[in-house]
């Protein structure tokens, strides 16, 4: 089967691309393509147990099966957002 890999972030510079076609065996899940892609892409290893799985625009786990055709997403952690010091004070009101 055949399944589209699409790369953010960090993923996508580690890859060298936004998406590519990536060829499993029947009854292959989530947590067989990331095996596959980190061994393609070494520097990809250390995300593991650090992602969210996406397939078909939907969340998914490592044991998710994949079928052909399926679109899979690995969402690399995220970071940013205003410091505490910043965060403001009051109702909840984010404009004043």
């Amino acid at each position: 089967m055949h399944v589209t890999v699409r790369y953010f972030a960090g993923h996508r510079d580690i890859a060298g691309r936004s998406q590519e076609q990536v060829e499993l065996g029947a009854g292959a899940t989530v947590a067989d393509l990331w095996d596959l892609l980190a061994a393609r892409y070494p520097r990809l290893a250390p995300y593991r147990g650090k992602l969210l799985y996406a397939v078909n625009e939907e969340y998914g786990t490592p044991e998710t099966e994949l079928r052909d055709g399926d679109e899979v997403a690995f969402i690399p952690p995220v970071s940013g957002g205003a410091p505490a010091a910043y965060a403001l004070a009051g109702s909840g009101d984010a404009h004043g």
